[in-house]
C-alpha cells in the first residue's frame, strides 16, 4: 500500500507546485497587463502632444513670408 500512498502524494506535491507557479503567473500576467495599460496610455497622451506640436508648427510656417526665388 505504500507504493500508491507514496504515488499519491508525490502527486499532491506537484499539483501543489502548479497550483502554486499558477498563482505566481497570474500575479505577473496582472502586472504587466496594468504597464501595458499605462504605457497605451502614455503612447496615446504623447501622439496629442505631437499632434498639438505639429498644429503649432504649421501655423508658424503660414506666417512665415513667402520665399522669393533667388536667380
Amino acid at each position: 500500500m505504500s507504493a500508491p500512498a507514496s504515488q499519491i502524494e508525490q502527486l499532491a506535491e506537484r499539483v501543489e507546485r502548479l497550483l502554486i507557479r499558477h498563482e505566481e503567473l497570474a500575479r505577473t500576467n496582472a502586472l504587466l497587463s496594468q504597464q501595458v495599460e499605462a504605457l497605451t496610455q502614455e503612447r496615446e497622451s504623447l501622439k496629442s502632444r505631437l499632434s498639438a506640436a505639429r498644429a503649432r508648427v504649421d501655423a508658424l510656417l503660414e506666417r512665415l513670408p513667402p520665399l522669393k526665388n533667388a536667380a
